[in-house]
């Protein structure tokens, strides 16, 4: 029942802009973002039953997000698609991701599953449910549930690409603005005109606000710990630029030693 927006390749200043609400149950615990241990540096979430993650972003700029999916045929003990997410993080680039998925969902060891992978030249979606399908992002807005990806049967799609899609959205802070009210609405008892879950058991977590820009100094990350209708987004921006800023900081140390050599 998961939802993200992904606004790809189309506002002025940065060329990955997206929203998420992961409904899960309530008695799954999680970490909050947080700047992972280990290279590439990474910055997400973490399931604290199975240790994976529902949405990350590393230092290289990829943009990893899982969607549960369904699917007829899963194995007895199928192996956590958030740790198969986790796994995507470790990647340079959306395209590597793609493919180590590809291969990794043809062992038939996960139930279904619908994966995002971004960065700043390539993103594509992976149905993985009872068939294998890539399916390439193209520029604009997309919308991706447990169904495929820019359904416009989905109600809660068809509900948020109209919400979206009233306004211009050009820029971080237009897209933002908007994506964080839409994404803060409740859904009435049928779940519709909204895409905020609340049930007894089982709801919306936590929602979180991403804006990946050309400049890493402007890039955005906030997150609610809680369904967005009632708990206020926190800035988590500072650590996304720390995580940003991790591949060309490195790169800077490599030109400085060069430089010292060429010296000698």
């Amino acid at each position: 029942m998961c939802i993200l927006a992904l606004q790809y390749q189309a506002a002025n200043d940065a060329p990955i802009l997206l929203v998420h609400n992961r409904d899960e149950f309530y008695n799954r615990a999680a970490h909050p973002p947080r700047i992972q241990p280990g290279r590439p540096k990474i910055l997400c979430g973490v399931d604290r039953k199975a240790g994976g993650t529902w949405l990350g972003v590393n230092q290289y700029g990829l943009v990893v997000a899982v969607v549960n999916r369904p699917k007829l045929h899963v194995p007895p003990q199928p192996r956590s698609r958030g740790l198969l997410c986790r796994d995507l993080l470790g990647y340079y680039c959306a395209q590597e991701a793609v493919e180590s998925a590809l291969r990794e969902l043809k062992t038939g060891n996960y139930a279904g599953v619908n994966l995002l992978c971004a960065d700043k030249n390539y993103a594509a979606v992976i149905h993985a449910g009872e068939q294998l399908e890539v399916v390439p992002i193209s520029p604009g807005l997309h919308l991706l549930t447990s169904s495929n990806v820019d359904d416009w049967s989905d109600p809660r799609q068809e509900f948020a690409r109209r919400m979206l899609t009233l306004q211009r959205l050009d820029s971080a802070v237009a897209f933002l603005a908007v994506a964080s009210r839409t994404f803060s609405r409740k859904a009435n008892s049928e779940g519709r005109r909204g895409l905020v879950i609340v049930g007894k058991d089982y709801g919306t977590v936590s929602s979180t606000l991403m804006a990946i820009p050309d400049r890493t100094q402007n890039a955005v990350y906030q997150y609610a710990p809680g369904p967005p209708s009632d708990v206020p987004y926190e800035d988590y921006s500072a650590l996304l630029r720390q995580v940003l800023s991790a591949d060309k900081s490195s790169e800077k140390a490599v030109e400085r030693s060069g430089e010292k050599l060429a010296e000698r």
